[in-house]
This record gives structure tokens, C-alpha cells and sequence, in this order.
């Protein structure tokens, strides 16, 4: 129970993951926090997934930074310790729903046996569906991974990544967000990164929302994967 407060009170400050700007819109902050505790006999379990962002948009510009921290344990035993953090931007400088992207990313994930990696990269980006209330983006790139695994093996190679993201919106009751990640090494066969988030929002009020999210990630060099359904509250502000 020790936990259930803290979660509360991070619950009651968050804010939705996918939001489109408008055009008097230039910042956004927002702070998620999602979580789940179960207690059964001696028992116990908990998972805590807390986000932190903020946006800029100057005309054909957006600048997004993006911090998050996945923690759980099973009774004493540590699950997981996952943390990363992105800065990316979007540049719209040519037609309409296409846009040039360029990231640099830092994550490192006990979960996943990943001690650090380092991914920077480019690419491109189109919406084949860009509504309000329906929105489905493709984008592709090539990303300079260099990581350190926990077993101590070092490498750097290059990779291809392949997003899909969506953003729907049912009768301004429902909503359902997703990105999806695809990065398949060019030189080391069976290298690849499976990265993915569903998240399913059931809103209260204009401004705040009931919120489910699924997350799974595979890092096939370590044989590794992790599967977290999480939920909590979200609270949506742009200024």
C-alpha cells in the first residue's frame, strides 16, 4: 500500500500521449503516469510507468523531447529498471502530410539485459489519413545503434526503422493511440528491435480520461522480451 498513494497522486497530474497541435498552439507539457499493484497472501507486484514531455511548434517546425521510466518488482526480486529518454523533431518543408524526422534516443532496460544504447539517426514520414479524429502515419530511416549489453558485449551497426503511429477517436468518448517499431540491423542478421505501444482512453471529461496502455518490447540479440499492461488517469492540456 506503501505505493498506492504516490501512484495516485502521479495518476491525478498526468496528461494523454498523442495530441494534435493547433495553430495557436506553441508548447506542451505533459506528465503520464500509468501503474498496476497487485497483493495476493505473501504475494506482492507492483509496476509504476511515468513519462515526462514537452513539444514546440514554430510554423513547419515541431520540436518533441520525451523522458520515461518503467519500474517493477515481484516481492523483492527487480523486474524491471527500464528508462529512456528521446529528443526529435519534425520538419514540414515540402507537401502537404509528408515531413522530414531526425531523433537522437538513450535507453538502457534491465528487463531487456540493455546496460546502454545510443540510437541517432533520420528519415521521412507521411500521414495517409491526417483528421482531427483519424489519424495514421508511416515512417522510415536509417538509426546509428551503438549499445552495451549487461553480459558486456559492445557493438554499433546500423538500422533500418519502420514506424506506424495512429490516433483514433470515437464520438469524442473513445480514443485508441499507437506506435509500433521495426528496426532491423543491416549488417547483423537476426538483429532486430521490436518496440510497440497501445493505449486506449475512455474520457470523463473533455480534459480527463480513464487510460489502459499494453507495451511490448523485444531486443532479439538478448533473447529478451517484456510484456506491461498498465492503467491509470490522463489529463490533456495544451497552451
Amino acid at each position: 500500500m506503501k505505493f498506492f498513494v504516490p501512484l495516485l497522486l502521479l495518476c491525478l497530474y498526468s496528461a494523454k500521449s498523442f495530441a494534435q497541435y493547433t495553430d495557436s498552439t506553441n508548447y506542451h507539457v505533459l506528465l503520464t503516469s500509468t501503474g498496476s499493484i497487485n497483493r495476493a497472501n505473501e504475494d506482492r507486484a507492483y509496476l509504476l510507468n511515468n513519462a515526462l514531455n514537452f513539444g514546440m511548434k514554430k510554423k513547419s517546425f515541431v520540436l518533441n523531447s520525451s523522458t520515461a521510466w518503467l519500474y517493477g518488482k515481484q516481492n523483492s526480486d527487480l523486474t524491471n529498471n527500464d528508462f529512456s529518454t528521446t529528443l526529435n523533431f519534425n520538419l514540414y518543408k515540402t507537401f502537404p502530410h509528408f515531413y522530414y524526422w531526425g531523433l537522437v534516443n538513450y535507453n538502457t532496460s534491465y528487463s531487456l539485459k540493455l546496460k546502454n544504447q545510443l540510437l541517432a539517426g533520420g528519415g521521412i514520414a507521411y500521414s495517409v489519413l491526417d483528421k482531427p479524429n483519424a489519424y495514421i502515419n508511416f515512417s522510415d530511416g536509417v538509426l546509428f545503434d551503438q549499445s552495451s549489453l549487461i553480459v558486456g558485449d559492445s557493438y554499433h551497426t546500423y538500422r533500418n526503422s519502420l514506424r506506424l503511429q495512429y490516433h483514433f477517436a470515437i464520438k469524442e468518448l473513445i480514443t485508441i493511440d499507437g506506435n509500433h517499431f521495426l528496426q532491423n540491423s543491416f549488417n547483423r542478421k537476426g538483429d532486430h528491435i521490436i518496440r510497440s505501444t497501445t493505449t486506449l482512453g475512455l474520457k470523463l471529461r473533455k480534459w480527463i480520461s480513464l487510460t489502459t496502455a499494453l507495451n511490448y518490447n523485444k531486443l532479439n540479440i538478448t533473447r529478451s522480451e517484456n510484456l506491461n499492461l498498465t492503467y491509470g488517469l490522463t489529463l490533456d492540456k495544451y497552451f
